[in-house]
Parts: structure tokens; sequence; C-alpha cells
């Protein structure tokens, strides 16, 4: 018997797994017209798929394996290890960032609130400062090199 959570969950998974083929359809399917991204303050189905779009224009192999989920009432949290290459020209906060070949690997945890079968809103957590270390971005002063020792591994 499938539950409500259970229902939510599968919402979230067939999102997840849609724009991961690269099947955009998914937000016309999965999510509200009205949707709320909380974390890039967008407001709107066609916005928040136009962030997917540019986000797979730099990033041509962004992919998301989902580690863990859990859903109560309305909400369903989900852990997942992204990994992408540094492929194509991206923005950072409207500043154009040329492809630097680099691949990235980051932990995020999203959570959405699915109503009626759609994503209504959402957002993520993640460490954006690695993501931007690993990219080359952002580098570590000496106190934080020494701080945030680099994995030798």
């Amino acid at each position: 018997m499938v539950t409500f959570l259970d229902a939510n969950k599968a919402v979230v998974r067939k999102f997840i797994d849609g724009y991961n083929a690269r099947d955009l359809s998914v937000f016309d399917d999965l999510v509200s017209p009205e949707y709320v991204d909380r974390t890039h303050q967008v407001q709107g189905r066609e916005k928040f798929k136009q962030l997917f779009t540019l986000a797979f224009q730099g990033f041509p192999d962004w992919h998301e394996t989902v580690e863990d989920m859990v859903a109560e009432g309305d909400w369903v949290w989900v852990r997942v290890k992204a990994t992408g290459t540094h492929k194509g020209d991206w923005s950072l906060f409207g500043v154009p960032l040329p492809a630097t070949g680099k691949k990235v690997t980051m932990a995020m945890v999203f959570f959405f609130r699915v109503v009626d079968g759609k994503l209504v809103e959402g957002g993520e957590v993640d460490d954006s400062v690695d993501f931007f270390k690993q990219l080359g971005i952002v580098e570590f002063s000496e106190k934080g090199k020494q701080l945030f020792p680099e994995d030798t591994k």
C-alpha cells in the first residue's frame, strides 16, 4: 500500500530522475506554476526551470544521486551527492565564469513541499564555499589553510 508520504517521496524522486536525464518536461508535470524557491529567491515554474537550464549549460554532466529521503507531512527532505564538470560558461551572481574544466563533488540537502502531487516550494542547503573552492574561485587564507587543511587522500 502506497502511503501519502511514499507518494510525496515518489514525486521528488521522479523530479530528480527527470532532470538528471535532462527531461525538463518534469517541471511541467511535477512543479506548480507558482513554485517558490527559497534558496535562489525565484518564484514561478519557468524561472525555476531556467535555473536548471543555466546550470546544465555550465555543468552538462551534472548528476545527483539520492542518498537519503525523509518525508513528514507535506515536506520531503532529500540528501544527494552531486557531481559535475564545469565545461561551459556559467554565471555566478550575474558574473560570467568561463569553463574551468574542473570536476566538482558536493553533498546537498533539498527540501520540497508537495501538494496534490506537485512541488509548490523548496530550497537547498549545501556547502557553497567548498563548491567555489573546487572551481578555483575561492582560496583559503593562510589561517584558513591551517584551520581547514587540504584532504590529501
